[in-house]
């Protein structure tokens, strides 16, 4: 998969871990998502076609990590009733989230970005806090509210309650649900919206 406004990392060498196939329980969509490993760090590419308020869109985006699992590169652009958008966001070593030659001030700190158009991005925080069975972390993530690409910080707390079932809850505990992840912490099952149907290893 080529993501349309070009790789994130155009000189990294690139190897895919795992292809998959998310499906929306909760009304029309799907995703066809890709991990990838790059030089020093990861990548999430996917492709996410889902309804709107009645409208239907698709959003393709690339998320670039470094090793630790923070977040580098966000790119996305979205189709939707014959209109285009697109947001390229970045991050610096000092945690700096810069679009283009702008800087968004309210992202400053946060060290992961959360696409609210797919549960690709719940991985980023499940990697890079590995928390034993019982903790707890906060965080603050970069949140891209669909469908009007609207820059949020979003308060959000994990929760790991099994090897591979984690509790997630943002806005201080008013959106609570239960995650199921594979050995690579990617998302499986995401109630009640989303659910992981077929996958290949690359």
């Amino acid at each position: 998969m080529t993501f349309p406004l070009g790789d994130a990392n155009p000189d990294s060498k690139r190897r895919c871990l795992r292809a998959w196939q998310w499906t929306r329980q909760d009304q029309p969509g799907s995703e066809y998502c890709e991990l990838r490993e790059l030089d020093g760090g990861w990548e999430l590419v996917g492709s996410v076609v889902v309804a709107e308020e009645g409208a239907p869109f698709l959003a393709e985006y690339s998320v670039a990590c470094d090793s630790r699992w923070l977040t580098r590169e966000a790119r996305i652009l979205l189709r939707r009733g014959g209109t285009s958008q697109s947001l390229v966001l970045r991050a610096d070593e000092q945690r700096r989230w810069w679009c283009g030659d702008e800087e968004v001030p309210q992202y400053r700190g946060c060290t992961d970005v959360d696409l609210g158009f797919t549960p690709s991005t719940n991985t980023l925080p499940i990697r890079r806090l590995s928390l034993e069975v019982g903790q707890s972390s906060d965080v603050t993530a970069a949140w891209v509210r669909m469908p009007d690409l609207a820059l949020l910080p979003l308060p959000q707390r994990y929760t790991r309650l099994s090897p591979s079932r984690f509790r997630y809850e943002s806005r201080g505990g008013s959106f609570v649900a239960e995650l199921e992840t594979d050995e690579l912490g990617l998302v499986t099952r995401y109630p009640p919206a989303w659910e992981r149907v077929a996958v290949t290893s690359c």
